[in-house]
């Protein structure tokens, strides 16, 4: 968890401060033409996006799961209605009009909208006291949250592969962007499954 937990808070402390001010010439991200509010959208989706992969943390953390259950769920309602759904919506409504292009927004309308379902789909199992479905459900909803945070690690490997063959700028970036996205999701994706159905190792007699 430590591990995790330090990347998660790098991760925020790069990302969320140019939106803290509110003035959008701070944005990393250039609003495209015919979409006004793309600015607000964005720090929307940041600040819940930020309470999202916050909170997600805490609810793969086994200790607290394991010794404070209420505090789990308590979390887990935070995580759900002011973190995931909400950055979500305004994530899908942002990729709708993305400025890196046609492919890249279909990519971020995909990786949104797989987002908003596996949250719901936790979110109902655990209403209906399904409790392995819900686990299942929110290890995929914990792999699209940090799905941003990946695109970001993989959008220097995409930069340097494809820059010899993408001498433009304007062409370079969305071919990049899209790259990291395609990468990212499919890692995360390929990765949840793996630890969905990889068997655990056999407990100790005197454990079992």
């Amino acid at each position: 968890m430590a591990p995790l937990a330090l990347l998660v808070a790098a991760f925020l402390a790069y990302s969320v401060p140019p939106y803290l001010t509110l003035d959008p010439a701070q944005s990393r991200v250039p609003a495209p033409p015919g979409f006004a509010a793309h600015y607000w959208f964005l720090v929307g989706h940041i600040l819940f996006g930020t309470i999202a992969i916050v909170g997600v943390i805490l609810q793969v953390w086994p200790w607290l799961r394991r010794t404070h259950p209420v505090a789990h769920r308590r979390i887990g309602r935070v995580y759900v209605f002011g973190g995931a759904i909400p950055s979500a919506l305004m994530a899908l409504s942002i990729a709708l009009f993305s400025p890196f292009g046609p492919a890249a927004g279909v990519l971020n309308v995909v990786a949104a909208l797989l987002w908003l379902g596996f949250t719901i789909a936790g979110f109902r199992a655990t209403r209906q006291r399904r409790y392995a479905d819900h686990r299942r459900w929110m290890i995929r909803s914990f792999a699209m949250t940090m799905n941003t945070l990946l695109s970001r690690v993989y959008a220097p490997i995409a930069f340097i592969a494809l820059g010899p063959h993408y001498p433009d700028q304007a062409t370079l970036f969305p071919a990049a962007s899209t790259l990291a996205g395609t990468m990212s999701l499919l890692t995360l994706l390929l990765l949840s499954q793996w630890w969905l159905d990889r068997r655990p190792a056999k407990k100790p007699a005197s454990v079992r």
